[in-house]
């Protein structure tokens, strides 16, 4: 709160000079020569794109824009490749040490995320971005930090390692989330490639409790091993890290898995895990859109799930009215449905930043903040419940009498009917004898305060207090645009839901139809 303003103003039509690549270098070098192998945080708070020196972002002169997702793809961005070759020696650097980078920033333009990405995926940093320093998103994100557990010791752990050791029959394949791959010849490694590869061990400069990262594996000898019954394969995640208390702390976990029969899919539905398909999935999805087109990702995402469902569903070819689909996975089709219109493989209408920002967030998220990134949870509050109910991610849900909390991760959005506003603005909530609607209009408010104080980074906080508010946008982009029940739905009445997206009605009717033809 005492900082004061750069009182070196900038020249008309011109942004302000601003050499980030190298104050971050400064930093780093520091660290390395005088706290190596210990751990460290580098905090990186940005107010705009670097304008000069190594990792420039975009020239000062504001007639010049600052690259798109399509200049990126049609290599028309000037300053891009020199700076991500820059930053990714940064946190190569960083994580070497045992370092961690973390990003905040805070500015209504872009700021070169996309180019400086590297240093907080490989180092294990936070990555949080808002309009502007003075946002409760980024005073409460910050204060959070800096949280104390109750032996008074900081809620982080620094210069951690995680080693794999799997048995024989496995093969690592790579890991996909905030870690760098240290280069390591082992027989366990898979020569097929995921995220951070080629390799058995892997560097995370910062941990904390919500760290998680995504281990992929391959089988030693997938096609011509025949495996007796019972049969097990284990494998072994040996991590190390130093405690903020400067101890360090060993965890060795092993896990062990029985080996299915040949030709047999009951035991392997059995034991699918549909919740941690869909974030290995996503993380796979984002890991390849860097490199692909996002059209080319969106259908290999729908092979793989028409080729999952041909396999495990029951139905008579050529006939969708048999079709079933056994329920350990009967979710998964949903997960991908939103995973495939959702802000982090498509990019429409955002800046390359903002991708950045949403997917870095996903890669390093456990499977239940993930879930919400990629379907988002929706709860309703209406006077014929005492508790707020789990209700349909659809159009339909948004009815007249009800309030609704969207829960996004990034966004919480809580919406209310319009007989809701009425009595609200009527100020039926004031008189004694409607305590209870009094009560009903405070319970999503207490909820969106206790999610923004349990979720990092804090998250945003939008009303929705009139009718046809313009923040009602954010509410019906992630709703299912169904409009098959109208009743008691004002929105879907008047025809306010214009949606190019297909239902999810539609989409699961052509995903039969697909898989019983195939």
């Amino acid at each position: 709160d005492d900082l004061q303003r750069d009182p070196w103003t900038p020249k008309p039509g011109e942004r302000s000079m601003k050499s980030v690549g190298t104050a971050l270098s400064v930093a780093v070098s520091l660290l390395e020569a005088s706290y190596s192998g210990q751990g460290a945080r580098i905090m990186l708070f940005l107010g705009g794109a670097a304008t000069q020196g190594p990792g420039q972002i975009v020239s000062e002169k504001f007639s010049e824009f600052i690259r798109s997702h399509l200049d990126i793809q049609k290599d028309n961005a000037k300053y891009y490749k020199a700076a991500v070759k820059f930053y990714q020696g940064l946190a190569q650097r960083a994580s070497a040490a045992g370092h961690i980078i973390d990003i905040f920033a805070c500015c209504l333009d872009q700021v070169g995320l996309l180019e400086m990405k590297p240093c907080v995926e490989n180092t294990g940093g936070y990555l949080v971005m808002t309009e502007s320093f003075n946002t409760p998103m980024f005073k409460e994100s910050l204060r959070k930090i800096f949280d104390r557990d109750e032996a008074d010791a900081l809620k982080m752990g620094f210069n951690a390692n995680i080693e794999i050791i799997p048995s024989r029959d496995i093969k690592v394949s790579g890991a996909i989330g905030p870690c760098l791959a240290v280069p390591k010849k082992s027989n366990h490694v898979s020569e097929t490639t995921i995220g951070q590869s080629g390799t058995t061990t892997w560097k995370i400069g910062g941990v904390d409790k919500n760290s998680s990262i995504a281990f992929y594996f391959d089988m030693a000898n997938p096609n011509n091993q025949v495996y007796p019954p019972g049969k097990q394969a284990f494998i072994q995640f040996k991590t190390v890290y130093q405690h903020s208390t400067g101890q360090l702390h060993l965890r060795v976990t092993t896990m062990s898995r029985r080996f299915a029969e040949q030709n047999t899919m009951v035991e392997l539905a059995q034991s699918f895990d549909q919740e941690a398909a869909a974030v290995l999935m996503a993380r796979y999805s984002i890991q390849r859109s860097e490199s692909e087109d996002t059209i080319d990702v969106i259908r290999w995402l729908d092979r793989m799930l028409i080729r999952l469902v041909s396999k495990f569903a029951e139905y008579s070819k050529g006939d969708p009215n048999t079709f079933r689909l056994p329920r350990e996975f009967s979710l998964y089709p949903g997960f991908m449905y939103h995973l495939r219109r959702s802000s982090f493989l498509q990019t429409f209408n955002a800046s390359p930043d903002e991708s950045t920002y949403y997917r870095t967030l996903l890669l390093r998220e456990n499977i239940s903040n993930t879930l919400v990134m990629i379907q988002p949870a929706l709860m309703q509050y209406s006077l014929n419940d005492e508790e707020p109910v789990p209700v349909l991610l659809d159009i339909n849900s948004m009815k007249n009498d009800v309030i609704l909390m969207l829960d996004t991760f990034f966004k919480i959005i809580v919406w209310y009917g319009e007989e809701i506003i009425s009595w609200r603005d009527q100020g039926y909530q004031e008189l004694p004898e409607y305590e209870h609607f009094a009560q009903m209009l405070e319970m999503p408010k207490e909820d969106a305060d206790t999610v923004v104080a349990e979720r990092y980074p804090a998250p945003q906080v939008i009303y929705c207090k009139k009718v046809s508010d313009p923040n009602e946008r954010y509410f019906k982009a992630k709703v299912n645009p169904n409009s098959g029940n109208t009743a008691g739905n004002a929105i879907v009445e008047s025809g306010n839901n214009f949606n190019d997206d297909v239902s999810m009605q539609v989409f699961m009717q052509h995903l039969i139809r697909l898989t019983v033809d195939s």
